[in-house]
């Protein structure tokens, strides 16, 4: 047990995880499920794990609901269009949600909010009903911002990448693994008497039910801080409670976080399409049965295990030799050869070959996810759950243009879809060569000359007015805790005196 003191703390807290000033975990131990900071990974890993197995419970049983609801090619493209199109506002508010009200209620509120549509699935007996059930359950997708956000706010900058990729990763797990479970689940019932058109219906019961039970044991079990919930701190006079509008304001004035949505609407975002189309895909194109295309699809899901996970621990280990500049780089050479990899699934026509490019296309772009969400942190401490917000709503806006540009209708067959969506890729990621932070520098070139330090940096989202009334420690600590993110270069940037410890390194 490890006792950890804030310079602003008047008596001790105990963690069972190393802390630094903010009392976040310097630390990342997997298999543990201490209290508060590893209980929260695993909290918020599992809802948003069941989310993903909600909102894409439909595509693996799409050959049987298509022939019971007469659904045609431009119904299903609507529907997963749908299903992915309603968390791009809704991963805005959640972060809003995030920095205003903490993520624990956030998260909780809207897991539990969005589990009547998995419900009402079960009773969908048109092509409008189906997708407007889609639709609603895709809101859930939005609990992925206050899974980035929590990690985000319990780990130090040391592991954030890590705790963000294996959290993010392990819940996008859920895109893969309903691919495997829904198959089972339908041929279970059916094979206990059911028929095809009712067994469907039924086998959404299981992802609602899971969906409700996570809700729950985020409100009763997690914690919003290391030091408790946002409602204790407010009333304590630990945390203030912040303005919405300058939230808002130092949010979309932050042109990092509108590269970072873009981008990431080229990874996450295909990642979303990819869950959408690939059942149907291998069904139609290489004529297996529904199971074996199950299977595959599953595949990709599932390679989340360690692909984004390993995307986040690289964007940490870059951080340690290069700093920032090493994450951005890294970010880019790997969401590229995603892209390249994208284009090859969609010329290769062999079965076995396309099953192993579309694994090796899986690893590049759900590493790209992790590293994404490894830099995102640092764009804003004030703002960070509506930064984390943006970023996340860019990356379903990414599936919806290009589920609606290239898998919508017959325009494009889907490989050709495939290929050109790769090219897409590759574009839309060169924009992180416009990223520069003035204490870390950017990809091409290092820290500003006049000597900008990361106080500088954080500190001007707060006004003189704010800062007399200490509203502004908090970002204070993160840049005492964030100097690592100079690499090896420790003396990059100038350390004012009485402000960062020369000792922290």
């Amino acid at each position: 047990m490890e006792i950890s003191q804030g310079g602003d703390d008047s008596h001790q807290k105990k963690f069972a995880l190393p802390v630094d000033s903010e009392h976040k975990a310097t630390e990342f131990r997997l298999f543990s499920v201490a209290a508060p900071h590893m209980r929260a990974f695993h909290l918020s890993w599992i809802s948003f794990f069941a989310c993903f197995v909600s909102t894409f419970a439909a595509p693996p049983l799409l050959p049987i609901i298509r022939d019971n609801l007469d659904l045609t090619a431009t119904d299903i493209g609507n529907a997963g269009i749908a299903a992915v199109s309603g968390a791009v506002f809704a991963r805005i508010a959640m972060g809003t949600a995030c920095d205003l009200f903490g993520p624990r209620l956030a998260s909780a509120a809207l897991t539990l909010l969005t589990t009547p549509a998995v419900y009402c699935t079960s009773i969908a007996n048109s092509a409008v009903s189906f997708l407007l059930v889609r639709f609603f359950t895709g809101f859930s997708l939005a609990t992925f911002v206050s899974t980035q956000f929590w990690m985000s706010s319990m780990f130090s900058a040391r592991v954030v990448g890590t705790a963000n990729g294996v959290a993010g990763g392990w819940g996008n797990l859920g895109g893969g693994a309903t691919q495997l479970i829904m198959p089972l689940v339908f041929d279970l019932i059916q094979h206990i008497g059911a028929t095809k058109f009712t067994a469907w219906r039924i086998a959404f019961f299981i992802p609602a039910l899971f969906q409700t039970l996570s809700a729950y044991g985020i409100f009763f079990l997690g914690q919003d801080l290391p030091d408790g919930n946002y409602s204790q701190l407010h009333k304590s006079g630990d945390k203030h409670k912040d303005n919405f509008a300058q939230v808002f304001y130092h949010a979309i004035t932050n042109y990092r976080g509108w590269i970072l949505a873009l981008t990431y609407g080229y990874c996450f975002g295909v990642e979303l399409t990819i869950d959408n189309i690939i059942v149907q895909y291998f069904y139609d194109r290489f004529n297996v049965n529904l199971h074996t295309a199950g299977i595959i699809a599953a595949s990709f899901g599932l390679a989340n295990l360690f692909s984004r996970p390993g995307g986040g621990m690289l964007s940490d280990l870059m951080a340690k030799k290069f700093g920032m500049r090493g994450r951005l780089w890294t970010l880019w050479i790997v969401q590229t050869l995603g892209g390249v990899f994208c284009i090859l699934l969609g010329k290769v026509g062999s079965l076995g070959v396309s099953v192993a490019v579309m694994l090796i296309f899986s690893v590049f772009v759900q590493a790209a996810c992790g590293l994404t969400f490894g830099v995102v942190p640092f764009v804003s401490r004030r703002s960070l759950g509506i930064i984390s917000g943006m970023t996340g709503g860019g990356g379903n806006v990414g599936a919806v243009l290009t589920q609606v540009i290239f898998f919508r209708g017959s325009r494009y067959s889907t490989e050709t879809g495939l290929t050109l969506m790769g090219v897409m890729i590759i574009c839309c990621t060169l924009v992180i060569t416009l990223i520069y932070f003035p204490q870390w520098g950017g990809m091409f070139c290092g820290p500003a000359s006049k000597g900008t330090t990361e106080e500088d940096y954080y500190m001007s989202e707060w006004n003189s007015a704010e800062k007399e009334q200490g509203f502004h420690n908090a970002s204070l600590k993160f840049s005492e805790n964030s100097r690592n993110e100079r690499g090896k270069r420790i003396g990059s940037a100038p350390t004012p005196n009485n402000r960062t410890p020369d000792t922290y390194v």
